[in-house]
């Protein structure tokens, strides 16, 4: 039987009350020694602390729309194509916690290639957005709203613990305090469907990866294109307060057919270079100025400092 709301109120008033006596107490973790399925439940106090996590969050462009006019089963189909897919994917990039909330899904990556599973996890799911779930819908509902997933990532340090009823397990969810998941919504906000933005952090993260910033050297009709440059400059406008995670990068592209397998196992492999590219990226150092290229340098010396960014660096000629 639900309580009267006198008592309600009066037992939220006292709990908050208890907890605004005094901090909690915070336990800094590493990466490895953090399980969310093994978190303490709601009744314990401490919060633990993570250096740096990054986000996938996956958010369906129209979706309270998509249900208009069409059987429950339909939209039933469309959610659990949509939505259930996009968890499975980003679980086959071993993201360490996932989460479904309604129209939109975000995955949690720490630890070892934490960035790397994350970007790939990002770019995979915009390409099964893309080249599978967009076309069937379009096809089965030619009428419907346009739809497809847009993608935004971020990254930094967290608090978590388990939050919600004290004495029942089933209404307790793992409480994600910090910017990495409310910065990679505003990202995935921004975006348009199929296309991923990330935050200045993340790109920092990526930047001198070729298998992840610059296009394959053929094209869908067999020609054979010199590779390109695949991300341009974004202001990731809902972030204008932060500096350094405002100034992003949008891609349009998706994973190769025949490229895609062999790049994206060589991300997650920690490889970077690819002999292909290099006139592309001394062509982009050529065109920095030296104060622009150190100052740079120096922000994504700060930055790696401060999360423990675990960043890769590639020589490159300056003209």
């Amino acid at each position: 039987m639900a309580k009267n709301l006198s008592s309600i109120l009066a037992s939220a008033i006292d709990e908050t009350t208890e907890v605004l006596k005094k901090n909690p107490p915070i336990k800094d973790v590493e990466p490895e020694d953090l399980d969310a399925d093994s978190l303490p439940d709601a009744n314990a106090t401490t919060w633990f602390r993570l250096k740096n996590v990054v986000t996938v969050f996956a958010d369906l462009k129209s979706s309270t729309q998509l249900s208009v006019g069409k059987h429950p089963a339909s939209t039933a189909a469309i959610y659990r194509a949509a939505t259930g897919n996009v968890a499975q994917i980003m679980n086959g990039l071993d993201a360490d916690f996932i989460q479904i909330q309604g129209d939109g899904v975000f995955g949690l990556y720490w630890g070892d290639k934490a960035y790397e599973r994350a970007v790939c996890a990002g770019i995979t799911v915009k390409t099964f957005s893309e080249k599978t779930l967009q076309p069937k819908l379009e096809g089965r509902w030619p009428d419907a709203p346009q739809t497809g997933f847009k993608v935004g990532i971020a990254s930094g340090r967290v608090l978590v613990k388990n939050v919600g009823t004290p004495r029942n397990v089933n209404q307790q969810e793992p409480i994600w305090a910090g910017k990495p998941v409310n910065y990679a919504a505003k990202a995935a906000q921004q975006a348009d469907r199929n296309q991923l933005i990330v935050t200045g952090t993340v790109w920092l993260a990526i930047e001198n990866n070729d298998y992840l910033t610059v296009s394959c050297a053929h094209g869908e009709d067999d020609s054979a294109p010199s590779p390109a440059t695949l991300w341009s400059d974004v202001e990731i406008e809902k972030l204008g307060h932060d500096v350094d995670d405002s100034a992003g990068r949008l891609l349009e592209a998706c994973w190769c057919d025949q490229c895609g397998p062999e790049f994206m196992q060589a991300v997650l492999n920690g490889e970077t270079t690819r002999d292909e590219t290099n006139e592309v990226t001394e062509s982009e150092s050529a065109s920095e100025s030296s104060a622009q290229f150190d100052l740079k340098r120096a922000n994504l010396a700060r930055l790696a400092h401060e999360r423990g960014m675990k960043v890769i660096r590639k020589s490159r000629r300056r003209k």
